[in-house]
């Protein structure tokens, strides 16, 4: 995708995964919006600072950079939602771009994609980050809603309760 589709996916990322948080609508929801919206639209650019140097979707596309930004918050204690932003950005390259990326790179500089993506300039781009887009947010909503209850169900099930 070109960078006004990593663009539109965070924002409307940030949107969506503020009201996932903070459902009430209100202040609280937009305050939501806004801890989560700017990070993720920040780590939804850095990957493709690699235009300028190295080689574009291998040197910043790949499963090393994605662990540094996961472990940042970690070992430093800010940029917590940065992460998602350069995961949602693979993504969208991976499954929204004819070409893919390089996900072992260095290891292998071997492009991984789907077939379900168009070519960058495809009139039919913006239509398919928005499908992407919803894609990511139902595995958020299942990830934030469904995977905790199952996890008790489990538990539960495992004690005899």
């Amino acid at each position: 995708m070109n960078k006004k589709g990593h663009v539109l996916n965070a924002i409307l990322l940030g949107v969506g995964l503020g009201y996932l948080l903070e459902p009430a609508g209100d202040e609280t929801t937009f305050a939501a919006i806004l801890m989560i919206g700017i990070p993720v639209t920040l780590g939804a650019l850095f990957p493709d600072v690699d235009t300028e140097f190295g080689r574009h979707r291998k040197t910043l596309h790949n499963l090393p950079v994605l662990a540094a930004f996961v472990a940042f918050p970690y070992v430093f204690g800010n940029l917590e939602y940065v992460w998602i932003g350069v995961l949602t950005h693979y993504v969208l390259d991976v499954a929204g771009s004819k070409r893919g990326i390089a996900l072992f790179y260095p290891l292998s500089p071997k492009e991984y994609g789907l077939p379900t993506g168009v070519n960058v300039s495809s009139a039919r781009s913006d239509i398919v980050t928005v499908l992407v887009t919803v894609a990511e947010l139902a595995a958020a909503a299942a990830w934030l809603y469904r995977l905790p209850q199952r996890g008790f169900e489990l538990g539960r099930a495992a004690f005899g309760f």
